[in-house]
């Protein structure tokens, strides 16, 4: 089946009007919409007797992939590593799960959180 047929089996119900009217009246689509959806989609190849399997291994299909991962793997490795390795060990470690993991082991003894303790109390 060519994308042709496909386009003329979805003429009416386009994923742009399927996504609006889902984004009007339930304020977005759920992951288990996603999953389903994705569901719906591999049924409709399979219909169509268009393998998924036979898409991906063939050689263009690899050709493309690895094209991609390489583009990705060397935005990773020139612009994206050395911000998010900062941010993951300079901020999230020191800053959030060393307070999470002091104040897991305060509760582990029975002491009063961060929290707590630097809460403001009512003096009556």
């Amino acid at each position: 089946m060519s994308l042709i047929g496909l386009k003329a089996l979805f003429k009416n119900y386009s994923f742009k009007i399927i996504m609006t009217k889902l984004n009007k009246e339930k304020g977005g689509i759920s992951i288990v919409g996603i999953i389903i959806f994705g569901f719906i989609i591999i049924l409709v190849l399979s219909y169509f007797k268009i393998s998924v399997r036979s898409v991906v291994e063939s050689p263009e299909a690899q050709d493309n992939i690895n094209y991609v991962g390489g583009g990705t793997k060397s935005i990773w490795n020139e612009y994206l590593k050395q911000p998010v390795e900062y941010f993951w060990n300079d901020i999230f470690i020191k800053i959030f799960w060393a307070s999470f993991i002091n104040n897991m082991e305060r509760i582990r003894d029975g002491q009063p959180t961060d929290y707590e303790s630097n809460a403001p109390a009512l003096n009556r």
